[in-house]
């Protein structure tokens, strides 16, 4: 009698096998072990753990963690996770202990020992680096503890805590959801391929320009990083880059300064450097900005200069027909002297970025009689104003607007071009 061919099981890797093969190749499980600590009697360790939630969160499956085992099932997850770890050991209860020991160790050190051990591996170049601010929106109340409410207040500490728990709250969204509570994740990325080297989680309502400087400074003694800062515009404040003293940077230069202002408009022709470029024009300035020496780029966006102008044509066209109902509007209406007719017109005109009101006229006309007894005897005012204009465009301001448009202002405290040239910090 034939003895029955053993059955065959089926399982998958799908693409989990890559990503399984690059965590083994950065020795990811080995890190976190070291990290975190291991238990004699655990079967299953805290990095393959960690390799477990990223090869769920890889595997295009949302669902809450209670199915967490659930998504190995039918998988080769000895094959990916490690011998001897079977579905039923990656449960909910697993989960929560592991995530409790990161939180322990903490989640920022815990991160950039990975990330270290990665961009090593991977010769990953550092000569420049980018912060970025995410929000991520949750559902739910996610209430505050109650101290507050019984008047219990914690002292404060000197030093941030890696222990202190966020606030879910609501803040600025940058996913367009104001209307959930969120916490806020910050990153710093390499230029070389935005590999990220470190990462902090912050309350919902945390400002990027008050933690801006802390969250490079605490990364440069971590990677004893001697590269370039680049950040956006909220990294510039007087504040911010007198605390950078040390730091190389570069940076986007808000508009609202009035230096920015007055210098992105005012350049000579003969100002502009030839670049290799395509699209881009460059003319470098000297600011102190802050009591700081700097270099300014004012940069023109060829690409964007044309957007920019035919929005301002939008804009002018939209407003004229706003202002001829404002202007109608106002000539219907009565004033009681000329001086508030003048106060009345004067106001709508300022209120116009590109336009005026020119050839103003006031008109003298007898107030209308009163119907009722009490309002005849009470009447003391026989004549009334109304006020007329033509509405004029404000060519030198359209003008002016058409001249920056497309331009913005790079500032980088590298003052040796060759050291970085202006190409290089557009670049």
């Amino acid at each position: 009698m034939k003895t029955p061919p053993e059955a065959i099981n089926i399982v998958n890797l799908d693409h989990l096998g890559i990503v399984a093969g690059i965590i083994d190749e950065m020795e990811l499980v080995e890190e976190v072990n070291k990290k975190v600590g291991l238990k004699t009697k655990e079967t299953v360790s805290p990095g393959q753990v960690m390799k477990a939630m990223i090869l769920n969160g890889l595997g295009f499956l949302s669902a809450p963690i209670y199915l967490f085992d659930t998504f190995f099932v039918g998988k080769a997850t000895e094959h990916l996770i490690g011998e001897g770890v079977t579905p039923e050991q990656l449960n909910d209860d697993r989960i929560g202990r592991e995530l409790d020991k990161y939180h322990k160790v903490g989640i920022t050190e815990l991160f950039t020992a990975i990330a270290l051990k990665a961009a090593i591996k991977f010769k990953v170049e550092m000569n420049s680096v980018h912060k970025s601010c995410s929000s991520i929106s949750v559902e739910g109340e996610y209430k505050s503890r109650q101290e507050k409410s019984q008047g219990i207040e914690a002292e404060p500490s000197d030093t941030e805590s890696e222990m202190k728990p966020i606030k879910i709250v609501h803040g600025y969204s940058r996913d367009r959801r104001p209307d959930l509570k969120q916490f806020i994740i910050d990153t710093i990325v390499t230029g070389d391929g935005d590999v990220p080297l470190y990462l902090k989680i912050d309350d919902g309502n945390a400002d990027d320009k008050s933690v801006f400087v802390e969250r490079l400074k605490e990364f440069k003694n971590q990677w004893t990083f001697d590269g370039i800062c680049v950040a956006d515009s909220a990294l510039y404040t007087a504040e911010n880059l007198s605390a950078m003293a040390g730091m190389k940077w570069i940076t986007r230069v808000p508009l609202s300064i009035r230096e920015a202002q007055n210098k992105i408009w005012d350049i000579e022709d003969n100002a502009w450097e030839d670049n290799q470029i395509k699209g881009y024009k460059i003319a470098a300035i000297a600011s102190e900005y802050a009591n700081i020496k700097q270099r300014w780029l004012v940069i023109e966006s060829e690409i964007r200069k044309q957007a920019a102008i035919k929005k301002i044509s939008e804009q002018v066209e939209k407003q004229l027909e706003s202002a001829k109902a404002a202007l109608r509007k106002l000539s219907s209406q009565e004033f009681a002297c000329v001086v508030d007719a003048e106060i009345a017109i004067k106001r709508l005109s300022d209120s116009w970025k590109y336009h005026q009101i020119t050839e103003i006229e006031y008109r003298e006309k007898p107030a209308k009689k009163p119907t009722s007894k009490s309002k005849i005897e009470n009447q003391t005012k026989t004549t009334v104003y109304q006020v007329t204009g033509e509405i004029e465009t404000r060519l030198s301001v359209i003008e002016a607007e058409k001249i920056k448009a497309g331009r913005f202002i790079l500032a980088t405290n590298i003052l040796d071009t060759k050291v970085v040239s202006n190409e290089q910090v557009l670049s």
